[in-house]
């Protein structure tokens, strides 16, 4: 039975709350108002979000002002750098799981435990693919189609990007950490550090400002990596500082190697289910570069803004799986099946009305960011085309993380498989190239699929087979 009282409104005003959420909550997210609960940890993981989507927005809209080759050449990159977000992703997962587990149970040692062995796992994948990356960049960019003029501006670019990719590991695994914790705030603040330095640091070394140098499409990468690598040594010692939920001491980083066998298995799986979801995001650009630098520029442009508007609803699934993990350690399964309906419908107004935004308004935001006609024109439909799917993707988003934060990652690996390898990239090529539609056939399979991904996903969820996984 539905315990009512936990998804009555709260009693406290919605200014408090939001004060409350900013600030940081210590409220105990297994007792009390579900939809306050979902409040107060969403408001500072979508800020935190936000601050993601400004990441990549910030970079696309400087270097627009270059030309088409070099925006491209970080269509191209970020590309690349999908597998090492979904890396990050996957093990910023496992460390989210345990650690939330662990506070639902009332064991914050064994919390901090794993949230040290996990950055110790972060600090050695990062030292071997940041190596591999930097060195083997301008193979990886002409894999991936970019013509000779996209292949000169853009190679320090993904030299310092892939080179720099542990700033990206560490402040993923680190704000994981705070998230899985109920910390979501300490984890908005870092992002906030990291974007402040981004905004500003950009245009000067792009533009070479002042005593800055000119680097052009180079800069944007430096300015990136310096931005995210303040923020993660901004989070490290805010974790080793002892005043939060989740206090970790240099005693928990001696390596435990049952602990990280265990990370190691959530995290294995968890990554394979990122990596084959960014990945598809790879095949879909491969089949756009067949269409020329006017088509893979536009497309680039259209799915910066579309992470624009996913990365904060990201945050709402976050706290979807914070809250799963918190409760099921609390051994209240219910509770943390109901919390998760709650957020989807949160994310559900939240991306719909962003969504009619989108097509409403597509000329004018995709105009902001050149001022080659093509470009832009190729942009606004593809945006408008994604966007018909947003009130599917805010489904799909919160129902995968909560598999994820019940430490079931493989239903959301399977269906990921299935959904975006079986179903998108085939109707993407189809669409693209037997039917004529050009680079509008990538856009157009990204809706279909993440609404299939929506409807199968929420039957499985309902089942409740991953009420019983223990991590």
């Amino acid at each position: 039975m539905t315990d009512r009282s936990a998804l009555s409104a709260p009693t406290v005003s919605a200014w408090s709350t939001i004060r409350e959420a900013l600030r940081g909550s210590d409220q105990d997210f297994t007792e009390g108002p579900l939809g306050r609960a979902v409040v107060l940890l969403a408001i500072p993981m979508v800020v935190e979000m936000a601050m993601e989507s400004i990441f990549a927005i910030t970079d696309i809209f400087f270097v627009s002002k270059l030309g088409a080759s070099a925006v491209a050449a970080v269509g191209l990159t970020e590309s690349l750098l999908a597998v090492v977000y979904a890396l990050a992703m996957g093990m910023g997962t496992a460390v989210t799981a345990i650690v939330s587990r662990r506070i639902g149970e009332k064991h914050p040692a064994g919390a901090a435990h794993a949230a040290a062995q996990g950055l110790l796992l972060g600090v050695l994948t990062a030292l071997v693919l940041g190596s591999l990356g930097s060195i083997f960049a301008p193979q990886l960019l002409r894999l991936m189609g970019a013509s000779p003029d996209v292949l000169a501006v853009g190679t320090g670019f993904a030299r310092v990007m892939l080179g720099g990719e542990a700033s990206v590991i560490l402040l993923f695994l680190l704000n994981a950490a705070f998230r899985g914790a109920g910390d979501a705030a300490i984890a908005m603040r870092v992002l906030l550090v990291s974007n402040a330095i981004n905004i500003l640091l950009g245009p000067c070394l792009i533009f070479g400002v002042g005593p800055f140098p000119h680097l052009g499409v180079t800069g944007a990468a430096i300015a990136t990596t310096i931005g995210r690598g303040t923020g993660a040594l901004v989070a490290f010692l805010t974790l080793v500082g002892g005043h939060h939920r989740l206090r970790v001491t240099l005693r928990d980083f001696t390596p435990d190697l049952v602990q990280m066998r265990v990370l190691l298995r959530l995290a294995g799986s968890a990554t394979f289910q990122f990596i084959i979801g960014t990945a598809s995001w790879i095949g879909l650009v491969r089949i756009i570069a067949m269409f020329g630098s006017v088509g893979l520029a536009g497309y680039t442009v259209a799915i910066r803004l579309l992470i624009f508007a996913l990365l904060p609803a990201w945050g709402v699934a976050n706290a979807a799986a914070t809250l799963v993990g918190q409760n099921l350690g609390a051994g209240k399964p219910e509770r943390a099946e109901q919390s998760v309906w709650v957020a989807c419908r949160y994310n559900l107004v939240f991306l719909s009305v962003l969504g009619v935004v989108f097509v409403a308004f597509a000329p004018t935001l995709t105009g902001a960011f050149g001022h080659d006609a093509e470009v832009s024109r190729v942009a606004a439909l593809g945006l408008r085309i994604m966007s018909i799917g947003f009130p599917c993707y805010a489904f799909g988003m919160v129902v995968m993380q909560a598999f994820n934060g019940a430490g079931d990652t493989w239903t959301p690996t399977w269906l990921n498989f299935v959904i975006f390898w079986c179903w998108e990239i085939p109707l993407a090529w189809l669409l693209a190239e037997p039917l004529g539609w050009g680079a509008l056939g990538g856009f157009a399979a990204i809706p279909v699929a993440f609404s299939t991904l929506a409807a199968v996903g929420a039957i499985l969820f309902h089942r409740g087979k991953w009420k019983t996984r223990s991590v």
